[in-house]
């Protein structure tokens, strides 16, 4: 996850560099269940609504949280298919809160939000994520039900009514790249509190739909649109925080739009951060458990398994000698093509490697979602550099601001 807003506010008020850790716990992104009540187009899980065989019992998925307790894995991410929509759901995030775990999350479609707002308010959980991909409409057509998009912003509503912090998180692919300053705009009218575009991920039924992925000029476009938002909520203290998934040549691009704008002193400092942030984390800050208990490098590898919860504890399993985890979790990884030959692959970390793999069939080739031209990753001497989009036509620009 590149969290934009954070690093836009070390341009304005700089922070110690944390070193990267060679080796860390996890954040934990837990699929409880398949069964959902939506199809969406870019399920990455391709759930539906019906029962599957061979999930986690509740003794099982019990034995895993005070394992992940246990194991002091710093965040833990409830997710699906749709997390409600399993029999033992409200038992199991009341242990994992009694467990104490730092940081609680829950990941859903929202449509049962409304409904269940009571109990997931005494839960406390750190961050409810909302998934919606586009206003009305078109978040229906992507959901695969008509009315989910009005049933997922009366759960945004109820949990802003409860003091819940609530997050929106949008897939973005060439269909409902239009609707992006839409879903900022609902964001600020709904006092959301983070906003989460998520690049598409060749995965489950995303694979599938891989030809709907955002050209790159859209991507661009959509990256301008969030950077001048982000520096809008840093310069006015807004609270809305901008962060962006599957896709960490994001944090390349910011650096090319901070380099225009700010002197070599605070682009230096800008760049050591992202370095010591790294970029792709998957198999070594990032870890998956899927509905039938299968852990994976991250939430899209399904296709590779490094064992069973059910055979041995995740403490275990992440700990052990995984060739695929040692070799994800070696810097530089073993890129090549464009991404071996990129200039910032200290800061992107590779960018998304299930993408490379799905689309040539070798996890370590280049990313096909990197939309940076050959100057911007560092494979010409004269950089081209493009102007940034305003958002809403609004001009702010930093100097104007700061200095």
């Amino acid at each position: 996850m590149f969290r934009l807003t954070q690093y836009m506010r070390e341009l304005v008020n700089p922070t110690t560099i944390r070193d990267r850790m060679d080796t860390m716990r996890p954040v934990v992104i837990w699929n409880l269940t398949r069964r959902c009540n939506l199809r969406c187009r870019h399920c990455y899980t391709t759930s539906a609504d019906i029962s599957f065989p061979g999930e986690l019992s509740h003794g099982e998925a019990m034995d895993v949280l005070d394992d992940l307790a246990a194991f002091k894995v710093p965040a833990l991410i409830l997710s699906g298919g749709e997390p409600l929509s399993r029999f033992d759901f409200f038992d199991l995030a009341e242990r994992a809160r009694a467990l104490d775990f730092r940081y609680l999350a829950l990941s859903t479609n929202g449509t049962r939000l409304a409904e269940n707002i009571d109990r997931i308010t005494t839960l406390d959980f750190d961050y409810v994520g909302i998934s919606l991909d586009g206003i009305g409409g078109v978040n229906d057509w992507f959901r695969g039900v008509d009315g989910a998009f009005e049933a997922a912003l009366a759960g945004v509503r109820a949990c802003k009514a409860r003091g819940v912090k609530v997050g929106l998180r949008f897939t973005l692919t060439r269909d409902n790249a239009h609707t992006l300053p839409d879903m900022l705009d609902l964001c600020d009218a709904e006092g959301v509190d983070k906003f989460y575009l998520s690049h598409l991920v060749y995965a489950g039924r995303g694979d599938k739909h891989r030809g709907e992925d955002a050209q790159h000029r859209h991507t661009r476009v959509a990256l301008d649109h969030l950077i001048d938002r982000a520096w809008v909520a840093v310069a006015e203290d807004q609270p809305l925080e901008i962060v962006t998934g599957n896709n960490d040549a994001d944090a390349v691009y910011f650096l090319h739009w901070a380099e225009r704008h700010f002197d070599a002193a605070k682009l230096a400092h800008l760049r050591a951060h992202l370095t010591a942030w790294g970029g792709n984390s998957s198999g070594l800050g990032v870890a998956n458990i899927d509905t039938q208990g299968r852990v994976h490098p991250d939430t899209y590898w399904s296709d590779y398994t490094v064992g069973s919860v059910k055979e041995r504890p995740f403490s275990e399993i992440w700990t052990g000698d995984d060739p695929m985890l040692a070799a994800l979790r070696t810097r530089p990884r073993p890129l090549k093509g464009r991404c071996g030959a990129c200039a910032h692959k200290d800061i992107c970390g590779g960018n998304t490697r299930i993408r490379a793999l799905q689309v040539s069939g070798d996890p370590w080739a280049e990313d096909p979602a990197c939309y940076l031209d050959a100057e911007e990753i560092g494979l010409s001497a004269d950089a081209t550099r493009l102007t940034v989009t305003p958002f809403r036509g609004k001009s702010h620009d930093p100097a104007h601001r700061f200095f």
